[in-house]
Protein backbone atom coordinates (compact mmCIF):
# COMPACT_ATOMS: atom_id res chain seq x y z
CA UNK A 1 0.00 0.00 0.00
CA UNK A 2 2.72 2.28 -0.55
CA UNK A 3 2.66 6.25 -2.22
CA UNK A 4 -1.01 5.85 -1.68
CA UNK A 5 -1.59 9.19 -0.48
CA UNK A 6 -4.12 10.77 -2.44
CA UNK A 7 -4.41 15.38 -1.93
CA UNK A 8 -7.19 16.93 -3.35
CA UNK A 9 -7.15 21.39 -3.10
CA UNK A 10 -10.51 23.31 -3.15
CA UNK A 11 -8.43 26.52 -3.08
CA UNK A 12 -12.45 28.52 -3.81
CA UNK A 13 -13.39 27.04 -0.37
CA UNK A 14 -10.01 27.33 1.14
CA UNK A 15 -9.11 23.38 1.53
CA UNK A 16 -7.20 20.42 1.12
CA UNK A 17 -8.10 16.87 1.82
CA UNK A 18 -5.64 14.39 2.67
CA UNK A 19 -6.87 10.62 2.45
CA UNK A 20 -4.03 7.72 3.07
CA UNK A 21 -4.65 4.07 3.55
CA UNK A 22 -2.13 2.11 6.14
CA UNK A 23 -1.82 -1.97 6.74
CA UNK A 24 -1.99 -1.96 10.57
CA UNK A 25 -5.50 -1.66 12.75
CA UNK A 26 -6.97 1.71 13.94
CA UNK A 27 -5.38 1.18 17.27
CA UNK A 28 -1.87 1.42 15.90
CA UNK A 29 -2.20 4.29 13.79
CA UNK A 30 -4.20 6.22 16.14
CA UNK A 31 -1.25 5.91 18.67
CA UNK A 32 1.14 6.90 16.13
CA UNK A 33 -0.42 10.34 15.74
CA UNK A 34 -1.42 10.72 19.28
CA UNK A 35 1.87 9.39 21.06
CA UNK A 36 4.62 12.57 20.77
CA UNK A 37 7.51 9.57 20.85
CA UNK A 38 6.23 7.88 18.13
CA UNK A 39 5.21 11.22 16.16
CA UNK A 40 8.88 12.56 16.48
CA UNK A 41 9.79 9.44 14.48
CA UNK A 42 7.62 9.99 11.53
CA UNK A 43 6.04 13.50 11.39
CA UNK A 44 9.35 15.06 9.37
CA UNK A 45 10.04 14.93 6.01
CA UNK A 46 13.75 12.99 6.16
CA UNK A 47 16.26 14.62 6.32
CA UNK A 48 14.42 16.67 8.52
CA UNK A 49 13.24 15.34 12.06
CA UNK A 50 10.60 16.23 14.55
CA UNK A 51 10.76 16.94 18.21
CA UNK A 52 8.32 17.47 20.87
CA UNK A 53 8.60 20.03 23.38
CA UNK A 54 4.83 19.28 25.37
CA UNK A 55 1.87 17.53 24.53
CA UNK A 56 -1.30 17.53 26.18
CA UNK A 57 -3.99 15.69 23.74
CA UNK A 58 -7.18 16.81 25.41
CA UNK A 59 -9.67 19.56 24.30
CA UNK A 60 -8.21 22.24 24.87
CA UNK A 61 -4.70 20.62 25.33
CA UNK A 62 -1.25 21.93 23.24
CA UNK A 63 1.21 20.15 21.34
CA UNK A 64 4.09 22.04 20.87
CA UNK A 65 6.71 20.85 18.38
CA UNK A 66 9.97 21.66 16.41
CA UNK A 67 10.97 20.75 12.82
CA UNK A 68 14.71 20.76 12.72
CA UNK A 69 16.86 20.66 9.57
CA UNK A 70 19.90 18.70 8.72
CA UNK A 71 21.70 22.54 8.94
CA UNK A 72 20.26 23.57 12.32
CA UNK A 73 16.87 24.80 10.71
CA UNK A 74 14.37 25.21 13.30
CA UNK A 75 10.52 25.81 12.68
CA UNK A 76 8.32 25.87 15.34
CA UNK A 77 4.62 24.53 15.98
CA UNK A 78 1.81 24.95 17.63
CA UNK A 79 -1.30 22.35 17.51
CA UNK A 80 -4.08 23.74 19.47
CA UNK A 81 -6.88 20.69 20.24
CA UNK A 82 -10.08 21.41 19.99
CA UNK A 83 -11.41 18.15 20.32
CA UNK A 84 -10.27 14.58 20.50
CA UNK A 85 -12.48 11.75 20.27
CA UNK A 86 -10.20 8.82 20.95
CA UNK A 87 -9.37 6.57 17.83
CA UNK A 88 -12.55 8.19 15.82
CA UNK A 89 -11.36 11.66 15.47
CA UNK A 90 -9.34 14.59 16.72
CA UNK A 91 -9.53 18.86 15.05
CA UNK A 92 -6.94 21.30 15.71
CA UNK A 93 -5.90 24.59 15.05
CA UNK A 94 -2.08 24.60 13.52
CA UNK A 95 0.25 27.96 13.46
CA UNK A 96 4.15 28.81 13.30
CA UNK A 97 5.15 29.96 16.47
CA UNK A 98 8.46 30.53 18.95
CA UNK A 99 9.24 27.93 20.96
CA UNK A 100 7.56 29.38 23.96
CA UNK A 101 4.61 28.47 21.45
CA UNK A 102 3.86 32.45 21.24
CA UNK A 103 1.73 32.47 17.84
CA UNK A 104 3.75 33.99 14.16
CA UNK A 105 1.21 36.57 13.10
CA UNK A 106 2.79 36.43 10.04
CA UNK A 107 1.16 33.18 9.51
CA UNK A 108 -2.14 31.96 8.89
CA UNK A 109 -3.71 29.40 10.81
CA UNK A 110 -4.85 25.63 9.42
CA UNK A 111 -7.75 24.27 10.76
CA UNK A 112 -7.14 20.42 11.07
CA UNK A 113 -9.72 17.44 11.13
CA UNK A 114 -8.22 13.75 11.04
CA UNK A 115 -10.78 11.10 11.19
CA UNK A 116 -9.70 7.36 11.57
CA UNK A 117 -11.72 4.86 9.81
CA UNK A 118 -11.46 0.85 9.86
CA UNK A 119 -10.81 -0.62 6.37
CA UNK A 120 -10.83 -4.70 5.56
CA UNK A 121 -7.18 -4.24 5.15
CA UNK A 122 -6.15 -1.72 7.90
CA UNK A 123 -6.64 2.16 8.60
CA UNK A 124 -8.08 4.71 6.57
CA UNK A 125 -7.18 8.56 7.31
CA UNK A 126 -8.87 11.37 6.25
CA UNK A 127 -7.33 14.53 7.22
CA UNK A 128 -8.99 17.75 5.93
CA UNK A 129 -7.16 21.30 6.38
CA UNK A 130 -9.05 24.43 5.93
CA UNK A 131 -7.66 27.77 5.89
CA UNK A 132 -9.28 31.23 6.65
CA UNK A 133 -7.87 32.80 3.73
CA UNK A 134 -6.99 31.70 -0.16
CA UNK A 135 -3.42 33.34 0.63
CA UNK A 136 -2.44 31.29 3.37
CA UNK A 137 -3.46 28.17 1.87
CA UNK A 138 -1.36 29.31 -0.98
CA UNK A 139 1.53 30.19 1.14
CA UNK A 140 1.82 26.18 3.25
CA UNK A 141 1.18 24.43 -0.77
CA UNK A 142 4.34 26.52 -1.94
CA UNK A 143 6.22 25.97 1.27
CA UNK A 144 5.87 22.40 0.10
CA UNK A 145 2.91 20.84 2.23
CA UNK A 146 2.13 18.40 -0.43
CA UNK A 147 5.47 16.57 -0.97
CA UNK A 148 6.56 17.09 3.04
CA UNK A 149 3.10 15.79 4.58
CA UNK A 150 3.25 12.81 1.54
CA UNK A 151 7.12 12.18 2.95
CA UNK A 152 6.22 12.42 6.19
CA UNK A 153 3.30 9.08 5.87
CA UNK A 154 5.77 7.34 3.94
CA UNK A 155 7.70 7.68 7.36
CA UNK A 156 4.78 6.26 9.31
CA UNK A 157 4.28 3.44 6.83
CA UNK A 158 7.71 2.55 7.47
CA UNK A 159 7.47 2.53 11.01
CA UNK A 160 4.16 0.55 11.11
CA UNK A 161 5.95 -1.98 8.43
CA UNK A 162 8.52 -2.83 11.06
CA UNK A 163 6.17 -2.88 13.88
CA UNK A 164 7.61 0.04 15.74
CA UNK A 165 4.44 1.34 16.75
Amino acid sequence: MKNNTVISKDLANKKLHVTRQFNAPVEKVWKAWTDSDILDKWWAPKPWKAETKTMDLRAGGLWLYCMMGPNGEQSWSRVDFRSVDPEHSFATSCTFCDEEGNINADFGVMHWLVEFGATETGTKVDVTLTFDKEADMTRIIEMGFEGGFTMGLGNLDELLEAELV
